[in-house]
């Protein structure tokens, strides 16, 4: 008859041996899941960057004048809906209307135009994304951050306190008022 220590220990190296192989199995997953959170973020940062050069114009504009285009005057017969590809935000000046700027640009003015007329004051970036319905991120915000940057560069927005933005003194609304 076997002892009962004997079993004892037969029992406790099955049970060691367990632990060791799963114990490799979890080193093994751990490895895996830090190199795939490591492709994860690579691909985070990468759209980041895709979104943050596609949503810039790159300066190519910053510095120069707009002048008086004819086609502006045509910009209204444009449907409203399409977006620009690579969009450039023309410096604001009297009579420019929100129709040369595209569907983006446009939406940004117009809840900033929506807050003040409902005497909410300045809006931020964070309150732009959940407006849109977009995911409150940092990705989502920044790209939102620098396109109103953007429209306060060229005099389309005010930004009255850091980060808090509204449309600028004479920039009409769609509808003619200011």
């Amino acid at each position: 008859m076997p002892s009962v220590v004997g079993l004892l220990e037969q029992h406790e190296l099955a049970a060691r041996r367990r632990v060791d192989g799963l114990r490799e199995e979890a080193d093994r997953i751990q490895a895996e899941l830090a190199a795939a959170e490591q492709e994860w973020q690579e691909w985070a940062i990468a759209r980041k960057r895709v979104d943050t050069v596609l949503a810039a114009d790159g300066g190519s504009t910053a510095d120069t004048e707009v002048t008086e285009d004819p086609r502006d005057a045509d910009a209204q017969s444009a449907p409203r809906d399409a977006a620009k590809p690579k969009s450039q935000v023309p410096v604001w000046r009297e009579g420019l209307a929100w129709p040369a700027l595209s569907v983006d640009y446009q939406r940004i003015l117009q809840l900033g135009a929506d807050r003040v007329r409902l005497g909410q004051g300045p809006v931020t970036c964070q309150e732009m994304a959940a407006a849109f319905g977009m995911d409150v991120v940092p990705a989502r915000v920044e790209a939102l951050r620098s396109k109103a940057k953007r429209l306060v560069a060229r005099g389309w927005l005010a930004e009255p306190a850091p980060g808090r933005f509204t449309p600028a003194r004479g920039v009409a609304q769609p509808d003619g008022g200011s």
